[in-house]
């Protein structure tokens, strides 16, 4: 092995910290965008390697305060791997992440959280509507699963994974939203996207009664929007300069 070159221990190593930074970064841009709640909600990504293990934020800490290294490393029965200091998990998240990690290989990260836009809509009768170009643009991707209370019981991991299918987006009926992506960058853009769907539609529909686009609109958006995970090649990059510029340190 030449000095350039990393055995596949140093290459796990370097992957797992890739994987902790763009994590860290995410919890702060949730904070950025006043999305978090409190230390209550989770992002949660896989950590590569064979032993399915998964990062998330230790029970305790504000999400503008996570770095890469505070980040908690746990199994798939919620026990703790790895911590760089506060080493509690919150035990609703684990259940709910767990169910996607486990559930859906494709998962690479899965993030939650009780922002009130997303929590208004998903209490909504009708949940998610067409109202904007944004909203059409996540239907397809969208699930929903009925609240069963605080998500304690480990027996909703099923009907929740059944729920989500392979769709990248959920609305946790009276809940919160929750997205699933292959990486972080991904799922932060489809959180996005979501998120910004229920601002609009809490918005609109605020302002009395609504208008509605045409069925062929609403197909024809639909169709369009199947590569939309694809648009982290160029949002991450950008939110990432947000970040550096607005609460720098994540990477740490």
């Amino acid at each position: 092995m030449t000095t350039n070159e990393l055995s596949p221990q140093q290459d796990l190593k370097q992957a797992e910290w890739k994987v902790r930074t763009e994590l860290a970064a995410a919890y702060r841009l949730v904070a950025l965008f006043g999305w978090d709640d409190l230390v209550f909600t989770h992002l949660s990504a896989r950590v590569p390697g064979p032993e399915h293990h998964f990062l998330i934020n230790p029970y305790g800490l504000l999400f503008h305060e996570i770095t890469a290294s505070s980040l908690v490393k746990v199994d798939r029965d919620g026990q703790v791997v790895e911590s760089g200091g506060l080493s509690r998990v919150n035990p609703a998240g684990f259940t709910i992440h767990s169910a996607v990690h486990m559930g859906r290989e494709d998962a690479g990260a899965v993030m939650h959280l009780h922002a009130p836009d997303g929590v208004a809509v998903s209490a909504h009768r009708d949940g998610l509507l067409p109202l904007s170009q944004t909203a059409m643009l996540c239907l397809n991707h969208l699930s929903y699963h009925d609240y069963e209370g605080v998500a304690l019981n480990l027996d909703e991991r099923e009907r929740l994974i059944n729920d989500l299918g392979d769709k990248s987006m959920m609305l946790l009926r009276n809940h919160g939203v929750l997205t699933a992506g292959k990486d972080v960058p991904e799922t932060f853009t489809y959180l996005y996207f979501l998120m910004k769907a229920c601002e609009i539609q809490v918005k609109a529909q605020s302002c009395g009664p609504t208008y509605m686009p045409s069925e062929q609109a609403i197909q024809t958006t639909a169709d369009q929007s199947q590569a939309l995970g694809s648009a982290a090649a160029l949002t991450w990059p950008a939110l990432v300069r947000l970040l550096d510029s607005k609460n720098p340190g994540y990477a740490v």
